[in-house]
């Protein structure tokens, strides 16, 4: 009973859906509409229980003091604070997104830094990668450098100045090999999605039921 009643909800949930994507008329028009409106409450729910379980795993981490409970110490002082500034910034100026907010002020001065930081030393990954990417080990690889270098070369002034060739060269590359094979990726991709959903939907995949 515990397992077919939600896969029952499931199932007909899915069906709905699918019957109202391909009938938009009353009233399965307006199904899709109120299934959304449910999930964006659901997805409340879902994030409430998130934030307890980051809130219970970090504060038993430091009453533990376990290895690293000084940044769940950071985390947690830092989520505090971010809720408060947020509620006073609702309360004084009507949104905490409000420019002079002072969870703008957060924002701006503590997230966007991190953020930059993270990004930069992300650059550094992205250049091993590359690398180690772009060695001409057989012909496939060659294949690839060359292409990366052109593409690299038609994208900045300097290519262009050097010849007409590159920024032309990686325009005809964007847009008919690189376009073909992100298609075959995203048609790839829809039918996975599609058969994913179907199997969910007809209950041969439960392992969100675990």
């Amino acid at each position: 009973m515990r397992r077919a009643v939600p896969l029952a909800i499931t199932f007909l949930t899915g069906l709905f859906l699918v019957v109202s994507f391909f009938i938009p008329h009353r009233p399965f028009g307006e199904l899709e509409q109120r299934l959304l409106v449910w999930f964006a409450i659901v997805a409340g729910f879902t994030m409430l229980l998130g934030v307890d379980n980051l809130i219970r795993s970090h504060a038993r981490k430091i009453t533990r003091t376990s290895e690293g409970w000084g940044h769940s110490v950071v985390l947690l002082v830092g989520l505090v604070a971010t809720v408060v500034v947020g509620v006073i910034g609702r309360v004084q100026f009507g949104s905490p997104f409000h420019l002079q907010s002072p969870f703008m002020f957060i924002y701006s001065y503590t997230i966007v830094p991190l953020q930059a930081t993270m990004f930069a030393l992300l650059a550094f990954f992205i250049a091993s990668a590359s690398y180690r990417a772009f060695r001409a080990r057989n012909w496939v690889a060659t294949l690839l450098l060359v292409s990366a270098v052109i593409v690299m070369l038609g994208r900045i002034p300097i290519g262009a100045a050097m010849s007409e060739f590159f920024p032309w060269m990686q325009e005809w590359i964007m847009t008919v090999p690189q376009l073909a094979a992100k298609r075959g990726i995203q048609i790839g991709a829809a039918l996975g999605a599609v058969s994913m959903s179907l199997r969910i939907i007809l209950g041969i995949e439960r392992s969100y039921l675990s």
